[in-house]
C-alpha cells in the first residue's frame, strides 16, 4: 500500500463543486471531461494539497452524515478559509467537543451534502492528547 489514490465526489453541479474546491480551498482544477467521458459520467479532475479529486456529475447524497474528508491546514488559515466559504454560502457544522492539543478543525457541508474538515493537528499530536503514542 502506497496511500490514497483520489478521492471521488458525486455531486449534481460541477461549476459549483470547481468553484467551491477552487476559490474556497485553493485546489486546481487539471481535467474536465466536457463531452467525452471516459467513466460513467461528466467528471473534473482536482488536485488539492497535492491529492487528486475526482468530481463526477450523479444524484449525490440524499442526508448528511459525520464520514468526512480532513485536510490539513495551518491553524492562523482557519479564518482566512471560513471567511472565503462563507461568502461562498457554505453551512458549516460545529465541532465536536475538542481536548487540548489535538488541534482546531473547522467543519462544513458542501451544497451536496458532502462534509469536509479543515484541521490543524496531525496523528501524533492527537495520540499524544489521548494519552497514547504511536
Amino acid at each position: 500500500m502506497e496511500g490514497i489514490s483520489h478521492i471521488t465526489f458525486v455531486v449534481q453541479n460541477l461549476k459549483r463543486t470547481a468553484t467551491l474546491l477552487c476559490s474556497g480551498l485553493g485546489a486546481h482544477e487539471v481535467y474536465d471531461s466536457a463531452g467525452h467521458n471516459h467513466s460513467l459520467s461528466r467528471e473534473k479532475f482536482f488536485v488539492l494539497g497535492g491529492i487528486w479529486i475526482a468530481a463526477m456529475e450523479g444524484e449525490a447524497p440524499t442526508e448528511r452524515s459525520y464520514q468526512h474528508v480532513a485536510f490539513a491546514v495551518r491553524e492562523a488559515e482557519l479564518p482566512t478559509y471560513r471567511a472565503r466559504l462563507e461568502s461562498m454560502g457554505v453551512e458549516f457544522k460545529q465541532p465536536r467537543g475538542r481536548i487540548e492539543g489535538e488541534g482546531q478543525s473547522l467543519y462544513f457541508y458542501d451544497f451536496d451534502n458532502h462534509l469536509f474538515e479543515l484541521h490543524t493537528g496531525t496523528l501524533e499530536q492527537r495520540l499524544a492528547a489521548y494519552g497514547v503514542g504511536l
